[in-house]
């Protein structure tokens, strides 16, 4: 996986709403239908004893969800960073849930491998899952600097990464990223239960574990380097 938690449900900074129970009614966003956010939220639901219909849900892309909740157009949202700590920073938000907090380790995005890579250059894969593994021990411990390298890559303000990966280490997770048969057959139970899955996939044909490294030592990193390429 690329790493966990990482989503947040955000409201607008005046709403004084304190559950999900609180947004009865009101306007939501979402990523898309198939989004791991649509499912989580829809756990969250039903573990406050909500239906579906509670909650008017509209699709919007997550870059635009902090301008849309500004202008009241929604109500609140919930999507992947740095979205949601923007809303924060602009003080047009704040956070009513993170990920962890109705799906502990919420896996927020994986790595997705073409079967025929897979076969054909089964080398190059191994090195691109050590490297992602080997990347996640680092930015564990050098939060700041990762903020640093990774604003110009994504076109994103360094102040918001930093915020994101510094403000409180447990909003975003990039450690223990193997995913167990548990964390994916919770992620399939939802969405068959929801009709978005409309048969089950043993786990042996979903996750690949022959990549794993099994000894992962920390990388050195020359954040300079990193920079100036």
């Amino acid at each position: 996986m690329g790493h966990r938690d990482g989503s947040q449900i955000i409201i607008a900074k005046n709403n004084n709403a304190k559950s999900l129970r609180d947004l009865k009614g009101k306007i939501f966003a979402i990523p898309s239908e198939y989004s791991n956010q649509n499912l989580v939220i829809h756990k969250l639901m039903a573990d406050q004893g909500m239906k579906t219909e509670d909650i008017n849900f509209v699709i919007l892309p997550p870059p635009d969800m902090p301008t849309s909740l500004a202008s009241g157009a929604i109500d609140g949202y919930f999507a992947g960073e740095p979205f949601c700590a923007k809303a924060e920073i602009e003080g047009v938000g704040r956070v009513l849930y993170l990920a962890s907090d109705i799906w502990p380790n919420f896996i927020s995005c994986a790595l997705v491998v073409h079967e025929d890579l897979i076969k054909k250059r089964p080398e190059v894969v191994r090195d691109l899952v050590r490297g992602i593994a080997e990347s996640g021990e680092w930015i564990e411990t050098h939060r700041a600097e990762a903020a640093k390298i990774a604003a110009p890559y994504y076109r994103q303000d360094e102040k918001l990464l930093n915020f994101v990966l510094t403000a409180d280490p447990s909003r975003v997770s990039y450690v223990k990223l193997t995913p167990t048969d548990k964390d994916i057959q919770a992620i399939q139970d939802m969405a068959l239960k929801m009709g978005i899955l409309k048969k089950a996939t043993p786990m042996s044909d979903i996750i690949d574990r022959q990549f794993v490294p099994l000894n992962i030592s920390m990388p050195i990193i020359d954040s300079e380097v990193k920079l100036n390429k």
